[in-house]
């Protein structure tokens, strides 16, 4: 099956976009909402699935496929629509300033959670206030990726290269903020090294410049890595999951290379508006949750590259909130600014 790109490119107008939002404020009052009782009927309208991202991509195509199975199961008409820009914050504020009647969802990713840091004031919504967990679905890994002739063929390799000259090795990324620069920066914090980053606008060219011999490694996202890996055209050191890849059963984890702090999931969830009933929003979830338990949800997740992490409301705003302080810190200490 063909790998989808979970990356995001940098467009030239995504300050002008944040700035409208960060200026015009979403004026986020607490609104009333009507207590659902269980003999209500829900939803009344169809429910509006929103993707900050655009079409084809891994959370997209990941959300079709809860969209389509919720619908089945649950009787809902639920319908996915693509907000993409402004680094996935327009979506977001979209389902922030939502009726709060559970008929809008947001799916939300690792993006998300920086972005409360990256973009503290400026992105038209607050995701730890405006906005609240239903579910979490899947999560997808970071895989540490170098070219065939390097000399460089394990983590431990790295870290000491980039020891023995600071500053000297090149390290590829998708973009500043972006799932595979922080996570480059914790590997940073971690091992108190210090590499040369070279943001790109998106992953693709990125790997190509890597497999040219133009860098020397990048924190990759997974599905975007996987064919190079696959074809030999490029090394895998290490992956960032807690378990191994099936497709590629030889490469190490971060824990088993040495690293088990480097453990990063490029995770995605819904959330829904803030002040939506807890009642509501305990069933949706639960709905949710337990679809992505389902063997043929689980198989359609796993070929699109992801590891099926299901999670109910309670727990995945657990792990959000974990997510989100994890986040800040590696921003804040390693000063990453966007915009």
């Amino acid at each position: 099956m063909k790998r989808i790109s979970t990356d995001l490119p940098l467009s030239a107008g995504r300050r002008s976009a944040l700035g409208v939002l960060g200026a015009a404020g979403l004026a986020l009052a607490a609104p009333s909402f009507k207590a659902y009782g269980q003999g209500d009927k829900w939803p009344s309208k169809p429910i509006n699935y929103v993707v900050p991202f655009p079409p084809g991509g891994l959370t997209d195509v990941a959300a079709r496929q809860v969209a389509k199975a919720i619908s089945s199961s649950e009787g809902w008409n639920v319908v996915v629509e693509n907000k993409p820009g402004g680094s996935a914050n327009i979506g977001a504020a979209f389902v922030a300033r939502a009726e709060p009647d559970g008929c809008t969802w947001l799916a939300m990713t690792m993006s998300h959670a920086a972005n409360a840091t990256l973009f503290k004031g400026k992105a038209g919504y607050d995701l730890m206030t405006d906005l609240v967990p239903l579910a979490g679905l899947a999560s997808s890994s970071m895989m540490i990726v170098v070219n065939p002739k390097s000399d460089i063929k394990t983590l431990a390799d790295l870290t000491k290269a980039a020891k023995a000259k600071p500053g000297s090795l090149s390290a590829g990324s998708s973009g500043n903020g972006t799932p595979p620069h922080l996570t480059l920066a914790l590997y940073q914090q971690l091992t108190g090294t210090k590499l040369l980053h070279v943001p790109y606008k998106g992953g693709a060219p990125s790997l190509t410049d890597l497999i040219g011999g133009q860098l020397d490694v990048i924190f990759s996202n997974y599905p975007e890595s996987l064919a190079y890996v696959k074809g030999g055209q490029l090394r895998a050191l290490a992956v960032s999951t807690k378990e191994r890849s099936p497709d590629l059963p030889n490469v190490p984890t971060v824990a088993e290379a040495g690293l088990p702090e480097l453990i990063v999931e490029n995770f995605t969830g819904v959330m829904v508006p803030a002040h939506t009933d807890p009642k509501l929003v305990e069933r949706i979830g639960k709905a949710i949750e337990k679809q992505v338990q389902q063997p043929e949800m689980q198989k359609a997740l796993t070929q699109l590259g992801f590891i099926p992490r299901p999670r109910g409301p309670a727990e995945f705003k657990q792990y959000l909130a974990g997510e989100v302080a994890r986040w800040a810190r590696t921003i804040q200490e390693a000063n990453i600014q966007v915009g």
